[in-house]
């Protein structure tokens, strides 16, 4: 199971009910934020979820509605006692900006690394999660994240009595080792079914619409995109500025076919984004106008299909 959560909906400013871009997804126990904007310590209270297992953030670029609450996250898991380190990622100069945050939280009882994302695409792995970072169209560098879970095939007993494998190499075998003995090397295939289905999740943020994007979310569990403005006029706008419009966004979904699309990063001047969904719908019916606090439990497909039966 997968845990996603958008902590912030709102671009350039906050506003009442409305904080600045963040997204937390959890997974195994650990978590991995996207952006940290103003609000994002008191999304996660009024959700009764904790920071303290952040272990990766991810910052998709260095304009302030992204990063401005970088340090006082950072200040509150270190007096929650964490020692572990936290993994800082994002384009070229994540660097200073994690030495900035860390002039005003100096003391922290863990250790902050930062990483660069190389290129027009680079992947992580962070919490069991394969994080595919991709450049996407803005005024400064951006990229976009996939967030991936694969799945192993099912332990298959006739296929490993076929294979004549040792009844004690089972186990190992379908956690993944390499297993010589007796000249013979046993590998997990040999004991696996096919690949099961995983999980994936998109986010991008400030962006014109771009291939890569709707590439990036063919089929995915769950696509958040960037809706800043839903009044046509603003089309201007949104050119010059390198953001996108609700109806381009929608237009990137019918493309790629997503289970459902979220909207997000919305300017202060949209108050009620759902007031556009009717227009929306007609171009990809499974459009969510998200606010802040949306979150959602992803299952893998068999285990959606027990809790059907169940039900």
């Amino acid at each position: 199971m997968l845990d996603v959560a958008l902590l912030g909906s709102g671009g350039m400013m906050p506003l009442p009910k409305r904080w600045l871009t963040s997204l937390l997804v959890r997974y195994n126990g650990h978590s991995i934020l996207i952006d940290c904007g103003e609000g994002t310590q008191i999304a996660l209270r009024e959700l009764g979820w904790s920071c303290k297992p952040i272990d990766t953030i991810f910052i998709t670029h260095f304009h302030a509605d992204h990063i401005a609450g970088l340090p006082g996250l950072l200040l509150t898991m270190g007096n929650a006692d964490r020692t572990d380190p936290v993994t800082i990622i994002g384009p070229k100069g994540i660097g200073n900006i994690v030495r900035a945050a860390r002039t005003i939280a100096p003391e922290l009882p863990f250790e902050t690394k930062a990483v660069e994302i190389r290129g027009a695409e680079d992947s992580f792995s962070a919490a069991g999660v394969t994080v595919t970072a991709f450049r996407v169209n803005h005024r400064v560098p951006c990229y976009g994240y996939k967030m991936e879970i694969g799945r192993q095939g099912r332990f298959d007993v006739e296929r490993a009595k076929a294979n004549q494998i040792p009844l004690k190499f089972w186990n190992p075998l379908q956690k993944g080792a390499v297993i010589e003995y007796e000249g013979r090397t046993y590998t997990p295939d040999m004991v696996l079914g096919g690949a099961r289905k995983g999980l994936k999740v998109v986010y991008t943020t400030d962006t014109r619409p771009t291939k890569e994007i709707a590439e990036h979310g063919k089929e995915a569990d769950l696509l958040i995109l960037e809706g800043m403005y839903g009044d046509k006029d603003k089309i201007d706008n949104a050119r010059a500025n390198k953001h996108m419009m609700m109806q381009e966004a929608a237009q990137i979904a019918a493309e790629a076919q997503p289970k459902e699309m979220w909207l997000t990063h919305y300017s202060p001047s949209l108050i009620r984004p759902e007031e556009y969904l009717d227009e929306l719908r007609k171009i990809f019916p499974r459009v969510v106008a998200a606010r802040d606090g949306r979150h959602v439990s992803l299952l893998f497909e068999e285990d959606a299909a027990d809790e059907g039966e169940m039900r």
